[in-house]
């Protein structure tokens, strides 16, 4: 994938902040595979005798010290590979409720529209992937298709993003809204709200009597703003801090710009199996400590992602 960052599954949300520089090189190259982030046996510094909040978690979880993590590592400033290691909002805010669990979240690479069912064939206990949560996927439900295809999941939501339109450089092909994009290419991430948002607009222009966008979807985000970077697409639909980091630092600045507003603000959530209610409701209330605490806004305030605060940690509150 919402009025600011957009990623992940169709479904019709995206995502809000302000993204501000991070300078990464080789924006367009980011990807990993395997385990990524946070090795450990679970006998390091996140020792469960110093966390205030250890006895919340399920004792199988406390004994190993591990939480397993499914990722899409390949979304700066979200998540990315750095010097071989995961980085970014996601693993930042992840250790900071690792503190208050006495556990460490692990990271294990993944495509982010085969994540949910790595959650479901236990693989994984959480994913943190900039995931919008939506009442479709918490009910396990295709949003093309509306037919139930999974039991859904929960989710501890923790940031806001909405989607972003970004394009070539100086806008060549003048795109200013999403109706700009009828009868032309758009590349993107499969499986995203992004990937929903266009088919929705894509609708809206065979029913206004325009052609219907061309669609080309991919496995990685880097993959669709290759082929915008190339001109072998007009734009790519993306979570507004996504786009506009890539905007920012992808060349130097020189390849891509952001237009247009945010479209459809929405929840990005941790997702929990709906059987792991103890794990959810331990991630619900560390999430709570460190925004108590402060860490959570100093997280925010490392990325210049402020605007994306939420000031609850509420479960399943996406819509």
């Amino acid at each position: 994938m919402t009025a600011r960052f957009t990623r992940r599954t169709t479904a019709p949300h995206t995502r809000l902040a302000a993204v501000g520089a991070i300078a990464v090189a080789g924006t367009l190259v980011l990807t990993g595979c395997g385990d990524q982030t946070n090795k450990s046996d679970g006998s390091d510094s996140s020792s469960s005798s110093s966390a205030p909040l250890a006895s919340k978690l399920p004792a199988d979880i406390r004994k190993a010290g591990v939480i397993q993590v499914g990722s899409d590592i390949a979304y700066p400033p979200v998540e990315y590979m750095e010097s071989g290691k995961a980085v970014g909002i996601d693993p930042d805010i992840a250790d900071a409720l690792g503190k208050q669990l006495g556990v460490t979240f692990k990271f294990q690479n993944g495509k982010f529209d085969n994540l949910i069912v790595g959650l479901q064939a236990k693989r994984f206990q959480v994913l943190m992937s900039a995931m919008n949560d939506t009442k479709d996927r918490q009910d396990g439900v295709n949003s093309d298709t509306g037919k139930k295809v999974g039991d859904g999941v929960d989710f501890v939501d923790y940031f806001t993003a909405g989607t972003s339109i970004l394009v070539q450089k100086g806008n060549p092909k003048g795109i200013k809204s999403l109706d700009d994009l009828c009868g032309k290419i758009v590349a993107l991430q499969k499986g995203t709200t992004s990937e929903g948002i266009a088919k929705t607009q894509s609708k809206k222009c065979t029913t206004d009597g325009k052609k219907a966008i061309d669609l080309q979807t991919f496995d990685t985000d880097p993959e669709a703003l290759l082929r915008l970077k190339q001109g072998a697409s007009v734009a790519d639909l993306n979570d507004f801090p996504v786009a506009a980091y890539n905007a920012k630092t992808s060349s130097s600045g020189k390849d891509f710009e952001v237009v247009g507003d945010q479209i459809e603000a929405g929840p990005y959530g941790i997702a929990v199996s709906k059987e792991n209610t103890q794990l959810r409701d331990a991630l619900q209330a560390a999430l709570a400590a460190i925004m108590k605490n402060g860490e959570y806004t100093k997280i925010l305030q490392k990325w210049n992602v402020t605007d994306g605060a939420v000031t609850e940690a509420k479960i399943n509150g996406g819509s």
